[in-house]
């Protein structure tokens, strides 16, 4: 019958237009029927299966996530310096993986067990039982771990107990875990076996083994050389003595690459937009912050080397410093020479040797202008301290023209100006300073004692309250304050700032003369003795504490107690009778007549001329009735007709001529200033103790201004004298050690 034809009809089944059937149609299908290729018309899908959540692995499962989570926690909690949390999660975490090792070992084979998990876990726990000083703890976590032959690569968890043992100070077992961790990793992983080496070399030098240090620190410099091992062998050398390999170490640490980029890569080669802007982009960005930190850790391990090694690798530190100077030059550190120049000039400042530091210094006159200001800043700081003000000012005008940005330059002038008594000019030159570095403290300290000078009062407790607030344990600064609420009569806030600072330095007497003063002016007798005895403890040489005491004890009628402090005071100052006649009078006043008659005698025989003493003789003698008394009246009588003789020849002097006046005068004046030179340290208490025994008047109480206490700064005599920029610790009178070391350099 033929081919039938595409698309008829056949059995009630139609032909299929092509060789492979077409989506949408079946074997049912039949002419007119709907297009369906997605089988919608059978209606939706079944509903999904329901999720046992109390099936055994789903529990697991969800235990998992829980303690995953913990330990991202603890390690979060960690990062952000809470280590109390930190440590209780991790400790959170490995119960709940352990309640998970027991549930699936309930349902699954003891293979199927999470070791990473468990590792991870322990591992965190053990780091923080470190963090939190938990030592013990941590080792046994440790152990745990490093005894589990199923974990790999546990071995070298060793490190960590060798680092948990150095800060237990255990070196032996430190080396004996740091040579085990050694051995168990692979030659391959060369940068952690270097770490290790390094490790083991420092602590050989804890425990003065240098020998064992220097062959772990080469074989470092052989392999893979860096900064900390070629400073940690030039240590081991310089511990052992050895100059030729002090140098060589240097010449080996100079040598270590650096592996930075140049700074020119960050200047712009042309005008292209594009480019400026991605050199823009980079060249503060995170990379590059970590090669200026590098380069300065480099900079800081030349430089201390330098310092440690030059005393001692040549006959004289000068040729010392030298070599390392030509060695700097000849490398990549070549902008360190001049400051290692500097540094030879601060070791003659030590040395004393100002002549050869001022020389050294002069030469840095020709070089560019950062290193000519810091030399003229250091010189300007030496002629400053050697009260040369012109020299110092000349130098201090070099620096700041040579760099007019540099706050220790301009703060050097300042205090030149301010020698000269231009407070205002000063003040000017010390805003200008903190406008460049607003943390320059030494220009902030000056400039409040500049406002002091001028009696600007607010305007200096500001400054000091300003510098109080970054030097929180200053003695200086809170001395100031306290000064300057003193001034503003406000002797409660002037209290509260001393009792700061005796805080700071209890043992300073001075500032406790000061309390006892400042609560004696406030009629708190009491506290006032309390203050002045812990001075005189701390410091019993101080005539107006020692005068204060006695006169307190006399005041109470214990005139026995005030005898030791006079005669104290007497032995501080033998040429001043008044001390002896005070003596004297106590014995007198307590009744102990004989003691006072032997020193009265004792003071005759020491100062025959005065009147005071024969007066209290004859009157004792007389009471007493013993011989002696003709023998001291007619030597009274003497002395006292004397003494109008003199006053009569002053008299006619006054009334004669005016050129025999004016010699007459003029030798007076010489006789009395030699009496001011030799008695200007007691001339303040002459005037406070008039009324005390010695005359011929009973002894009266004396006020609050007769007994009181002048105050020297608690700081020196130079705690008015503004600080130079150039110093950057206090001086050893001013509570602090001084170092001249780097604190000379200009920042």
């Amino acid at each position: 019958m033929g081919r039938p034809m595409t698309g008829a009809i056949q059995d009630g089944v139609t032909r299929p237009m092509t060789a492979v059937r077409a989506a949408g149609f079946t074997k049912a299908a039949v002419r007119g029927s709907a297009f369906d290729p997605l089988g919608q018309s059978r209606g939706p899908a079944p509903p999904l299966e329901a999720k046992n959540e109390d099936s055994p692995e789903e529990k697991i499962r969800q235990l998992e996530k829980k303690v995953n989570e913990l330990v991202e926690e603890s390690c979060i909690a960690n990062s952000c310096g809470d280590l109390k949390l930190a440590l209780e999660k991790a400790k959170d975490a490995g119960r709940k993986e352990r309640i998970l090792v027991r549930q699936r070992e309930q349902v699954t084979t003891p293979e199927n067990i999470n070791l990473d998990l468990t590792y991870s876990v322990l591992f965190n726990l053990a780091s923080q039982y470190s963090a939190n000083e938990m030592y013990a703890e941590a080792l046994n976590t440790y152990q745990v771990i490093v005894k589990n032959k199923m974990f790999s690569n546990a071995g070298r968890l060793k490190v960590n107990m060798g680092n948990i043992y150095l800060k237990q100070r255990n070196y032996s077992k430190a080396i004996k875990f740091y040579r085990m961790a050694l051995d168990q990793i692979p030659s391959v992983h060369k940068e952690m076996r270097i770490k290790i080496m390094q490790n083991i070399g420092v602590t050989f030098i804890k425990t003065g083994q240098y020998s064992d240090a220097i062959n772990s620190f080469e074989h470092i410099m052989s392999l893979a050389p860096n900064l900390k091992a070629g400073f940690n062998l030039i240590l081991s050398y310089f511990a052992v003595g050895d100059r030729d390999k002090m140098k060589k170490a240097f010449q080996k640490l100079i040598a270590v690459p650096l592996e930075i980029d140049e700074d020119d890569k960050y200047i712009s080669p042309s005008d292209d937009p594009h480019t400026n802007l991605v050199i823009e982009a980079i060249k503060n960005d995170h990379l590059r912050q970590m090669e200026r930190e590098r380069k300065a850790m480099a900079e800081k391990y030349i430089m201390t080397a330098a310092k440690l090694i030059a005393p001692v690798i040549e006959t004289s530190f000068a040729v010392g410093y030298d070599w390392c100077v030509e060695v700097v030059k000849a490398s990549q550190y070549v902008e360190l020479a001049n400051d290692l120049e500097i540094n030879k000039a601060i070791t003659y400042l030590r040395q004393k040797d100002f002549n050869q530091a001022v020389e050294t210094l002069k030469m840095f006159e020709k070089k560019d202008s950062r290193v000519k200001s810091a030399a003229a800043t250091n010189l300007s700081f030496l002629y400053y301290l050697e009260n040369e003000f012109a020299q110092a000012s000349s130098y201090a005008d070099l620096a700041v023209n040579s760099d007019r940005y540099n706050p220790s330059a301009l703060t050097n002038k300042g205090n030149t100006v301010f020698a000269n008594g231009d407070y205002e000019k000063a003040a000017e030159f010390y805003k200008e300073a903190l406008r460049n570095d607003s943390s320059c403290t030494e220009a902030l300290y000056n400039i409040g004692l500049t406002y002091k000078r001028l009696n600007r009062l607010d305007e200096a407790l500001d400054c000091f309250l300003k510098l109080h607030a970054i030097l929180r344990n200053s003695a200086q600064v809170l001395y100031q304050i306290a000064n300057v609420y003193e001034l503003m009569e406000d002797p409660n806030q002037a209290i509260e700032w001393l009792m700061q600072l005796i805080s700071v330095v209890p043992t300073d007497s001075r500032a406790l003369s000061k309390l006892g003063e400042l609560y004696d002016s406030e009629g708190d007798k009491s506290q006032a003795f309390q203050y002045y005895y812990e001075s005189y403890r701390y410091f019993p040489s101080n005539i107006e504490v020692i005068e204060w005491l006695g006169a307190y004890y006399i005041d109470t009628q214990f005139c026995e107690k005030a005898i030791q402090y006079f005669e104290r005071a007497s032995l501080i100052q033998p040429s001043q009778v008044k001390w002896q006649l005070m003596v004297a009078s106590c014995f007198r006043r307590s009744g102990n007549y004989q003691k006072a008659l032997d020193t009265y005698k004792d003071i005759h025989r020491k100062f025959p001329e005065n009147v005071e003493c024969l007066r209290f003789l004859v009157r004792l003698c007389t009471d007493i009735g013993l011989k002696e008394v003709q023998e001291y009246a007619t030597k009274l009588k003497r002395l006292e007709k004397m003494k109008e003789i003199r006053e009569q020849r002053v008299r006619s002097g006054r009334d004669g001529g005016g050129g025999s006046r004016s010699r007459r005068e003029g030798s007076a004046g010489s006789d009395s200033g030699q009496n001011c030179s030799a008695s200007s340290k007691g001339e303040r208490l002459s005037a406070k103790l008039r009324a005390l025994p010695g005359t011929n008047e009973p002894y009266e109480s004396s006020s609050n201004k007769e007994i009181d206490a002048s105050y020297v700064d608690p700081l020196g005599p130079q705690i008015e004298r503004p600080k130079t920029a150039a110093r950057k610790r206090i001086d050893e009178d001013d509570f602090a050690d001084e170092e001249l070391g780097d604190d000379l350099l200009p920042e």
